[in-house]
């Protein structure tokens, strides 16, 4: 909104200091600050009035240290990290931007989804929250939305790189641009596409229609048949492995934030032609918008580390986990960087594999030998260390460290080829 109101101050009567609000990296630093003032602000009154109305966790006991004195830590936070992004990208971003109302879209609907299912935990007294078949409609409903979005809107296109010559005999709109080469002049040309980024690789923009090649002609009209199912897989697992990892103080939002600043580092150079054109990867017009939002997820995160923190005042609940997990798959999505959540969401893909693995071992050797086996001492991984004799904040500061060594590598694959 201040983008819009102070636009038109700076239009109209030539409002001093009003042109700053023209800049992505003035409102993202307005945002992060915005979100961190509401985070701490916000987060100490909704403790307070959490603790009044015995808004409390209810703690199963599984034999870890520390975990009877975690008993009645209020819960539902997760409302401290929502408000903290909503603000401040309401605020600051321009809100016709289709990125932003996808992201809008996507933190409103999975803390709805993660709000009920601690609700009904809380006030119900239901343990088991919401039915797992809901939640999975939920995130379906979602990737829905955000495939269909992405695959049909107009508004969501890449730009792609031809040199200035194959235009010549064309007639269709290009933007010229100077690339690094200040000798070498190219085009590019707004075009709708599934094409992805693939790490690791010296050609690494791949079309996801190619894999229906086999079809024959006109085989690209049925991308979505692949697009749109793996939009809503990579949802809900990066969802539910972010649920998963928020199982000690700190350890999910700590970890979300590192995840949060990188993505916001690959917005960045995504959205802005000049440095898309020096790394050479896929220019994606509008994506710096996202930035103001990246930067107040950080902010939410970070300020709700505060209370957060061991030991914890608050727990963020499911209504922080299945949204932070949600809002940086579709993030990614949007930015076509999904191919890299394997590497900077290591965390959250690891603690999921330990829950798989452990499951299905279990299950195998109950049916083989008539007793259940276990890979791990307790899933997911961050109590199998728990077990072994580590410390919880030990656990959680290493996490941390292995979060920003995969965040590292991330960043570095814009080159790294």
């Amino acid at each position: 909104m201040f983008y819009y109101l102070f636009s038109w101050l700076d239009n109209v009567y030539d409002f001093p200091g009003a042109g700053v609000f023209q800049y992505i990296s003035f409102r993202a630093a307005m945002a992060v600050i915005t979100s961190l003032v509401i985070s701490l602000l916000f987060g100490k009154r909704l403790i307070s009035l959490l603790n009044r109305k015995q808004v409390g966790e209810t703690i199963r006991d599984l034999g870890l240290e520390g975990q009877i004195e975690k008993q009645g830590t209020p819960t539902m936070g997760g409302l401290i990290i929502l408000a903290a992004i909503l603000i401040p990208t309401l605020f600051f971003a321009k809100l016709d931007n289709i990125y932003i109302i996808l992201m809008l879209f996507t933190t409103v609907w999975m803390g709805l989804i993660g709000f009920i299912d601690d609700y009904i935990k809380v006030f119900k007294k239901n343990k088991q929250g919401l039915a797992g078949k809901f939640k999975i409609l939920g995130q379906v409903v979602l990737g829905l939305v955000v495939g269909l979005t992405m695959y049909f809107s107009d508004n969501i296109v890449i730009r792609e790189k031809v040199s200035s010559e194959l235009l010549i005999e064309t007639t269709i709109d290009e933007e010229v641009i100077t690339a690094s080469n200040p000798s070498k002049k190219f085009s590019r040309v707004s075009v709708k596409s599934t094409k992805t980024t693939i790490p690791f690789m010296k050609h690494n923009e791949a079309e996801y229609s190619k894999l229906l090649s086999f079809l024959g002609d006109g085989y690209e009209k049925w991308a979505f048949l692949i697009f749109i199912p793996l939009v809503i897989f990579i949802i809900a697992a990066v969802s539910n492995g972010a649920n998963l990892t928020d199982g000690m103080d700190g350890l999910a939002t700590g970890t979300s934030a590192i995840i949060g600043a990188t993505l916001g580092v690959l917005a960045w150079v995504s959205g802005n032609i000049v440095f898309a054109d020096y790394l050479n990867i896929m220019y994606i017009p509008d994506t710096g918008e996202l930035t103001i939002y990246i930067s107040a997820f950080v902010g939410a995160a970070i300020g709700f580390l505060w209370y957060n923190t061991y030991p914890a005042q608050v727990f963020m609940g499911d209504t922080g986990s299945l949204s932070i997990g949600a809002i940086i798959a579709v993030f990614a999505i949007l930015i076509r960087k999904e191919l890299l959540i394997p590497v900077l969401c290591g965390i959250f893909l690891m603690e999921s594999i330990s829950v798989i693995m452990q499951v299905s071992f279990f299950k195998y050797t109950k049916k083989k030998y008539g007793a259940g086996r276990r890979i791990f001492k307790m899933s997911p991984l961050h109590h199998h260390y728990q077990l072994s004799g580590y410390a919880e904040p030990k656990i959680v500061q290493r996490f941390y460290i292995v979060g920003i060594m995969l965040a590292i590598l991330t960043i570095i694959t814009l080159k790294l080829r």
